[in-house]
């Protein structure tokens, strides 16, 4: 509880009970929460916010959940209750796990708006309203705003069941995948050849759509007498002729660019991946748009669609696959085997989903009463300054990028190498092992971390460095009360997870077992990886996207470095692409601590010695918990014999034992946070 004394009045009671309680020995006790005031009712609906009572409020401020939110003035005027009563009511919903996820920028160039930190003022960015009363440039005071047409429980609620259902049916497509081509050298083209758009995507168009397209159009639709339309022509048009002759260029020089990708590639595997690319390639153009026209609808209060179109881009991706099954009839097609019509159909079946993910938007645009017209008067338009503002968020996107390619390169060489044959060692096993590997921070971190960021911003704002401490402080330890034991479970069920998930099919036990010990190397840094998203978020609710560049370096240099000697090292065994899994983690690892002495730097302390005690006892609970379940979810599965129903058997076994024991040991140690989650769980489950 360091940088807070008694007295300081922006402190809540149970803050106030919890530090006193840290600061006496004894067993802590249960922290009450009294209300010096009397029920009343105020018309909140005339103020756009949604109705709460002050019993409501007090109801469910449950000590275990520990919130920074101040305690109820006897004296509050009706518009503050109800204002600070619609914030607590926010927080609540963050902490039920309900926002958005994303994944990583490189595997899907969607996601990269959630990279990016809000702008406010004169640019206004995605995670900030116009007419925000708390924006840069305004008055706190500010006149009353019209609501919003969609409140942002709603549009979490309709994001999340949308990211839900894309991560799952992408998880089908993965599994379909890995069943009908393995993880072998054929995966290896396939992969190569599917992801080039979206690394092209992310260097050259990713970061400037969001970081200067996405604030420009905001600010435009919200200031301009037309609603932003002729900047919305404008914006569309330069995309449609940027990325069109970009995608044109990239396949052209799709040889070129295997090379520099894949430059261990030779013979009919590199024409095999030639071939895929030139198929895949057009996915850049239709990228681009499905992200601009995404963002539109957003901008228009209209956040479905942009969510749930992947979901059909997976269905028909799924079928695809289906198909190429079907034709196959079991046959493991190898580089050398495949023909020109199984290669144009997993090739062109693909790049029709993202068709069609970016085309059915345009009817939801024309209901948000967005037309377009061509417009080629590009000059004059701001974007100039918008890139300066930017180029820093650009900078981080490049240095991503460039170790992005250094480790596709080096994995991508293992995997070609003549003793490791099929043993699905390369870049295949790396891209799906970080697939699931993510899952947990895509729906745990981010989902806490999207609803705190606005917040933080106001915080920051205002100059309220200990309230901005203490949103990353709660932060860490709400997220890491689920992350860390996601992560001691990947450690334990690696195996178990890959063979229920992807074992199927083509994909040989060997295969399986390989993926499963990349999954095992990426497990526990799911930690740092998760802590370092959250701290970085600091800098962000004060608009400094200096600091996380210098920090990304490091990160980026570590990881490079890390993953290079592993190469060097290993490159004569099967083990150099799980090294790289390593190199990875602990890259992150080295950007946690330096992270977290920058932030202490700049907010004057987040808690860190209550952070690291809490995950300190939770890494010694998962930790128990995987040296029990572990050993027996492998006893279970041996017993039942390898394949999906020993899998599923020792999983649902060993999970079951390690779950168990983990919140045995974690109440035993009083982690305070974990009863906040059970607390969800009951009030999800209807008890």
């Amino acid at each position: 509880m360091s940088g807070w004394h008694e007295g300081d009045r922006y402190r809540g009671q149970e803050y106030v009970s919890e530090y006193r309680s840290d600061q006496q020995p004894g067993p802590q006790q249960p922290t009450q929460f009294h209300a010096p005031y009397q029920p009343a009712h105020y018309p909140e609906q005339e103020h756009g916010y949604e109705q709460h009572t002050d019993e409501w409020y007090t109801a469910t401020r449950y000590a275990e959940q520990d919130l920074w939110y101040p305690e109820i003035p006897p004296d509050e005027a009706p518009e503050a209750r109800a204002q600070r009563r619609a914030a607590y009511a926010e927080a609540v919903d963050a902490t039920r796990f309900n926002l958005p996820a994303f994944g990583t920028a490189f595997l899907d160039p969607t996601s990269l708006q959630q990279l990016i930190p809000p702008r406010r003022g004169q640019v206004q960015g995605p995670a900030t309203r116009p007419g925000d009363p708390t924006a840069v440039g305004t008055e706190v005071e500010a006149r009353p705003q019209e609501a919003a047409k969609v409140s942002v429980s709603k549009a979490s609620r309709i994001m999340a069941m949308g990211t839900i259902v894309s991560r799952v049916t992408g998880i089908v497509r993965t599994s379909l995948i890995v069943a009908a081509l393995g993880t072998g050298a054929l995966s290896d083209s396939f992969n190569v050849g599917n992801n080039l758009p979206n690394m092209i995507y992310a260097i050259v168009a990713g970061g400037a759509v969001n970081a200067i397209f996405v604030p420009q159009l905001v600010r435009a639709m919200k200031d301009d007498r037309d609603g932003g339309q002729a900047f919305i022509d404008r914006l569309l048009t330069m995309t449609i002729v940027f990325l069109g002759s970009l995608t044109a260029l990239a396949v052209l020089a799709a040889p070129l660019l295997i090379d520099v990708y894949a430059g261990g590639y030779t013979g009919a595997q590199r024409e095999a991946t030639i071939n895929f690319a030139r198929f895949c390639l057009p996915q850049i153009i239709f990228y681009g748009l499905s992200v601009m026209l995404g963002q539109i609808l957003n901008a228009k209060d209209s956040f479905g669609p942009m969510m749930w179109t992947p979901v059909l881009a997976n269905v028909v991706q799924i079928a695809t696959l289906g198909a190429y099954l079907w034709i196959v009839n079991g046959v493991a097609n190898t580089p050398q085997t495949i023909t020109g019509g199984e290669q144009l159909l997993l090739g062109l079946g693909t790049t029709l989903g993202i068709v069609l993910q970016a085309v059915t938007l345009i009817p939801y645009l024309r209901g948000a009463g967005v037309s377009y017209r061509p417009r080629f008067d590009w000059r004059g338009t701001g974007l100039g300054k918008s890139m300066t503002l930017a180029k820093w968020t650009l900078a981080t996107v490049g240095v991503s990028t460039v170790v992005n390619w250094a480790v596709t390169y080096m994995a991508t060489s293992m995997g070609s190498r003549a003793h490791n044959a099929n043993a699905g060692v390369g870049y295949s096993a790396y891209s799906n092992a970080i697939t699931l590997w993510i899952l947990p921070q895509s729906v745990i971190t981010v989902s806490i971390v999207t609803a705190l960021l606005p917040r933080m911003s106001r915080f920051a704002h205002t100059g309220d460095k200990k309230a901005v401490g203490d949103a990353i402080s709660y932060s860490l330890r709400a997220s890491g009360v689920a992350i860390v034991p996601c992560g001691f479970a990947f450690l334990a069920f690696a195996q178990q997870i890959v063979s229920i998930l992807l074992g199927h099919g083509n994909m040989t036990p060997e295969q399986s077992h390989n993926l499963g010990y990349m999954l095992m190397a990426f497990s526990i840094g799911l930690i740092p990886y998760s802590a370092q998203f959250v701290m970085l978020r600091g800098f962000y609710a004060y608009e400094d996207t200096r600091t996380p560049f210098f920090i990304s370096l490091w990160i980026g240099v570590a990881n490079a470095g890390l993953a290079w000697l592993s190469y060097v090292v290993l490159g004569g065994t099967s083990w150099a692409v799980a090294g790289m899994c390593v190199a990875y983690s602990v890259s992150y690892l080295v950007g946690m601590v330096i992270t977290a002495g920058k932030l202490k730097a700049l907010v004057g302390g987040f808690d860190a010695r209550r952070v690291l005690r809490v995950h300190v006892k939770l890494c010694v609970a998962a930790g128990i918990a995987t040296a029990i379940g572990g050993p027996a979810g492998i006893y279970v599965t041996d017993m039942r014999g390898a394949g999906t129903i020993g899998a599923m058997a020792g999983l649902a076994s060993g999970g079951a034992l390690f779950l168990l024991i983990f919140v045995l040991i974690a109440r035993a140690m009083r982690v305070q946070e974990l009863n906040s989650l059970l607390g969800t769980v009951k009030a999800r489950l209807g008890r």
